[in-house]
Formats: structure tokens, C-alpha cells, sequence
């Protein structure tokens, strides 16, 4: 007989495609009973069962599976291994066409006598584990895989890979590592995915650096995978370990394996956490050059405030009056007015400081004080009073203020201005 591997395939496909994260409950098969099993005398199923089933397979293979569906209904089997066969056959077909509730019955009917030969059995439970994990039924498809493993006495990578997801969906999180990790051992070449189900289970269980362990271990068996030098880089950020971040995310970026955005802001941010703003302000300004990084408001923000912090204030101040533009930005003008000012660019300081004041910025009294000091190095004394005076209004700074009044006056005086 021809078996439905298509249908199998389906169902395995659909069991793949969730995330994969578990402690399966202890297997205790019966090995004896195992043997006695596996060395029992094949069965073959009646004559007129198989006559039925040879038309309807006919059937099938002409893609009429509705019609082959039909004929194995009209059976009606008197032994068990006949009536097992032709629920193992209707329950593939209907997996087929996608009718799960279907299937599941007609499977488990064909796995409830014990009656298949030990292949066919077997097989029979891990469709139906993929079936029901397939259609959220998780606790029923732990317990189905454990049944295939008491059946078979077999171990399989892909079956304690499925359980562990469905500990996940299930969200018992602490239950997923020790499938994920007998997953890991048994199959034969390394699985991403496997590790991936400790990982997020870890992150679940805010267990971060354990997770920050599986992904080091990752990183060592794919090395030529952008994404596992950036996953593990960010990773650190959670354990606040920020030299190792540094380090990861310096080695990836060298490598060209940045693919978003977030990955400049995760090596800028490591790089002003570890003290190196001057750094961060040049990675993350050549992303923004090159386009790798949105010209936002707050990317822009960003390289403003690393070169502030790297104390390189004409760049800051230039980045803050960009930023400042996106939406007429009282606060930033000033903030570009006032670096501006303490790098001396007294005339362009002036202009920002005003442009934040004619917004409305919050901090009159400090704009004032900061446009007055402006005026005065560029010995605009009357100009240079009257912000001062303005200052005085501003609780904030008025007690500063008045001493700087009287010190600009008589300045003014000095050099024969009258104010």
C-alpha cells in the first residue's frame, strides 16, 4: 500500500513552524515488550478491506481524495487491525486536506486497539503529536510524544524539540531546557533552533545570563552568522556586562554584520557606557551619513549627545540645532546656543540662544544668562545688559543675574558705554 507521506510532511511542516522551547516527562518503555513487538508476524489486512482500499488509493491518486475518503468510509472492518488500517488511512487523508479535528479522530481510533504493525504504530504517534501541536492542543502532544517514545524505547532530537515548544506555548517556561538540551545531544549536527528555545525560555524566566551562556555557545558553532554576533552582543546589554558587548558588537560591525539600525545604537550605546563617547558619536554619525540609521529627530538627538559627552561642542551643538529643526525645538536650540557658547563661537551662540527664547523655551532665566554672557565677550554691552536684566525675572537665576547686572554695568562703563 502506498503511504501518505504528503499528509505526514504536512503535518511535520506545521510542527516546525512555531518556536521551538521544557523537561519531558521520563519515558518508561517496556523493551521487552518493545522486542515481542517489533518480531511480531506482519499483518496484512483481508481481502475485501484490501480491495476497498487498493480503489480508494486509486482514487487518491488521481487527486480525487474526497471521492478515496468516501469509499474507506463504506468499510466497515470485523478485526481490529483491518478497522485500525483504514482509520490510519482516512486520518492521513484528512490531514491532507487540512481537516485536523478530523484527522485526530480518525488517527486516534487507528492507534486506540494496538492492533498496527509496530512501524505503522509508530508512525501513527508522531503524526498525531505533530497534529495536535499543529492545532494548539500542546499538553495532548506532549503526552503523545512520550507515548511514541514508551512505544518505539527510541529517542529523537525532533520529538523532544517539539515538546519542549509546546512547554513554551504552554508558557512553563522552567520546563523547556532539558528537551531543548537532549535535542542538542542527540542530533547529530548543531540546530540553531534548539538553542534558540533556551534562550527565549531563559529570557521568559528573566534568566539572562544563562541565556547570555547559550548564545556565546552559538556564536563558537555558526561563527559566520551575522545574526549570532549581534543577538549575543545585544544579549550583554541585559547583564549590563558592557565591555563583553563592546567587544562582541565591535567585531561584528568590522565584519559587516549590522542589518538594522538597532545594531548602531546597541555599539554606540557600549561605547559611551564604556567611556569612548568620542567613538560613538563617529560610528553612529557615518550611519546616519550612510544611511543605515534614520535621520530622526532622535537619531540626530543621539549624535548630538555623544559628542556632547565626548566634549566635542561645535559638532554637538550643530547636531542639536538639526534636531532642534524636525520641530522647532525651544529646548535644543538652546542647548546649541549654550555648547556654542562655551566653544567660544560667541556670534553664532547669540543666534540660537534668541531663536530659543522667540520658541518659548522653559528656561528663560538660564537663555538669558547664556545670551547675555554671549554679548559681552563680543563687548555688546547694552545688548549684553538688557538680557540680564531680562534673567532677573526668572526666579531661577535672578540672585545670579543681579551680580552679573551690576558686573556688566560697570564693565560698560569702564569702556566708556552708557547704558
Amino acid at each position: 500500500m502506498k503511504h501518505l507521506n504528503k499528509a505526514t510532511a504536512l503535518a511535520l511542516l506545521m510542527s516546525l513552524s512555531g518556536t521551538v522551547y521544557t523537561t519531558a516527562a521520563v519515558a518508561a518503555p517496556d523493551y521487552a515488550k518493545i522486542e515481542e513487538r517489533k518480531k511480531a508476524k506482519t499483518k496484512i489486512m483481508g481481502e475485501r478491506t484490501g480491495k476497498k482500499v487498493v480503489k480508494a488509493f486509486d482514487l487518491y491518486n488521481e487527486d480525487k481524495i474526497d471521492e478515496a475518503i468516501a469509499e474507506l468510509k463504506e468499510l466497515d472492518p470485523s478485526n481490529d487491525f483491518d478497522k485500525a488500517t483504514v482509520n490510519r488511512y482516512l486520518g492521513n487523508m484528512y490531514a491532507q486536506k487540512e481537516r485536523y479535528d478530523d484527522a485526530i479522530k480518525y488517527i486516534r481510533s487507528a492507534i486506540a486497539p494496538d492492533a498496527l504493525n509496530f512501524k505503522d504504530q509508530a508512525d501513527l504517534y508522531k503524526l498525531l503529536g505533530d497534529l495536535l501541536i499543529g492545532t494548539n492542543k500542546y499538553q495532548e502532544a506532549i503526552k503523545t510524544y512520550n507515548d511514541w517514545m514508551d512505544f518505539t524505547g527510541e529517542e529523537d532530537p525532533k520529538v523532544y524539540a517539539r515538546i519542549a515548544q509546546a512547554y513554551y506555548e504552554l508558557k512553563q517556561y522552567s520546563k523547556v531546557i532539558e528537551p531543548a538540551d537532549k535535542a542538542i545531544k542527540l542530533d547529530a549536527e548543531p540546530n540553531k533552533q534548539y538553542h534558540m528555545l533556551k534562550i527565549g525560555s531563559f529570557f521568559e524566566l528573566k534568566k539572562y545570563k544563562d541565556a547570555v551562556k547559550v548564545a556565546e555557545i552559538l556564536v563558537k558553532l555558526f561563527p559566520e552568522e551575522p545574526k549570532m554576533w549581534t543577538q549575543l552582543g545585544s544579549f550583554y546589554m541585559q547583564t549590563e556586562d558592557y565591555s563583553e558587548g563592546l567587544t562582541v558588537m565591535e567585531i561584528a560591525y568590522r565584519k559587516g554584520y549590522f542589518e538594522k539600525e538597532n545594531h548602531y545604537k546597541i555599539l554606540s550605546s557600549y561605547y559611551s557606557l564604556n567611556d569612548i563617547p568620542y567613538k560613538a558619536a563617529v560610528v553612529f554619525e557615518k550611519a546616519l551619513k550612510d544611511g543605515k540609521v534614520e535621520r530622526t529627530k532622535q537619531n540626530v538627538t543621539a549624535t548630538a549627545s555623544y559628542y556632547h559627552q565626548a566634549k566635542h561642542l561645535v559638532d554637538a551643538a550643530k547636531y542639536y540645532e538639526e534636531a532642534a529643526k524636525f520641530d522647532n525645538d525651544a529646548e535644543l536650540y538652546r542647548k546649541a546656543g549654550s555648547l556654542l557658547l562655551t566653544g567660544q563661537k560667541f556670534s553664532a551662540a547669540v543666534e540660537r540662544l534668541n531663536k530659543a527664547l522667540e520658541l518659548g523655551t522653559d528656561k528663560e532665566g538660564n537663555t538669558y544668562t547664556d545670551l547675555a554672557e554671549a554679548y559681552l565677550y563680543q563687548e555688546k554691552y547694552k545688548q549684553a545688559y538688557q538680557a540680564i536684566v531680562k534673567a532677573q525675572e526668572d526666579p531661577r537665576t535672578r540672585k545670579f543675574a543681579r551680580g552679573w547686572a551690576t558686573f556688566i554695568k560697570d564693565k560698560a562703563q569702564r569702556k566708556g558705554v552708557k547704558i
